[in-house]
């Protein structure tokens, strides 16, 4: 029997920050509910130690989502924009300038460089100081090649950055979400409903309403089938797959995109 109050143990609402994260923020949510991710966290005494098992740096508190986290994959975010000395700067060079970065700044030191994390009208922007960099010296900009050109992504970045310096704006707009963002949402509300412990109707009822499990909640229905999907394939990505999510292979080495695939995403069912 339902619970009479399962519709609102996972309100949707709550969810809707979901559906404008990147896939390196969505392998966090679902690592953070990693039970054993989670007991390591809380060993102090193992928590260095872990860190590369899971894929991480350091390890990130999963108390904290992807709004306030800064997780430290060992393989970098690909839009990840690095900035350096410019050892051959002319008189009007541009001077780096740290407090013109718009936005809110996170700084997080991984031991090699400074990293920034910026986040301002609905965007992340990640960038990487190289040791040597001071405020006022003349500065480069770079992105680490990959099978694809990433002149178009640092362009993007670029440009995001220089908007946010110029303009504050007055209200904040987004497109509307893709199947594959709605499907993170619904994986990730199913899995916590199951983790809490939920049945597999009482996720139903979270996720579709009451009256999509009174008239479709049968044995041979569609809707237990997409339930269970979507249940089977949180715990898959919370246990491992977040990894593919993330590019990692299972020894922390960068993966192309390409050969990640997710044979339930996209799946009409959903």
């Amino acid at each position: 029997m339902a619970h009479r109050n399962a519709e609102q143990k996972c309100p949707t609402a709550a969810y809707l920050y979901l559906l404008h994260l990147d896939e390196h923020a969505l392998a966090w949510e679902y690592l953070r509910r990693n039970p054993e991710y989670r007991r390591d966290w809380q060993d102090c005494v193992l928590r260095a130690a872990a860190a590369h098992r899971w894929g991480l740096r350091v390890l990130e508190d999963p108390g904290l989502d992807a709004r306030d986290a800064h997780p430290l994959w060992l393989v970098d975010h690909p839009g990840l924009v690095q900035l350096h000395p410019d050892v051959y700067s002319t008189p009007d060079a541009a001077a780096f300038d740290f407090w013109s970065i718009p936005g809110c700044k996170v700084l997080v030191h991984d031991g090699c460089c400074l990293r920034v994390t910026t986040g301002f009208a609905g965007c992340r922007i990640r960038l990487a100081m190289a040791p040597g960099l001071k405020d006022g010296d003349a500065f480069v900009v770079a992105m680490r090649p990959g099978r694809r050109s990433r002149a178009s992504v640092m362009t993007e970045a670029l440009n995001e950055l220089a908007a946010g310096s110029q303009t504050t704006p007055l209200a904040q707009t987004f497109s509307r979400p893709s199947a594959t963002a709605l499907l993170e949402l619904h994986t990730l509300q199913a899995l916590d409903a199951s983790l809490a412990g939920a049945s597999l109707r009482e996720v139903a009822l979270c996720l579709f309403g009451s009256a999509a499990v009174t008239q479709g909640w049968h044995a041979d229905a569609s809707l237990r089938s997409k339930v269970r999907r979507l249940v089977r394939r949180g715990r898959r990505l919370m246990l491992d797959d977040y990894r593919r999510l993330a590019r990692l292979d299972l020894q922390g080495r960068a993966v192309p995109s390409h050969h990640q695939n997710d044979p339930e995403q996209g799946s009409p069912a959903f």
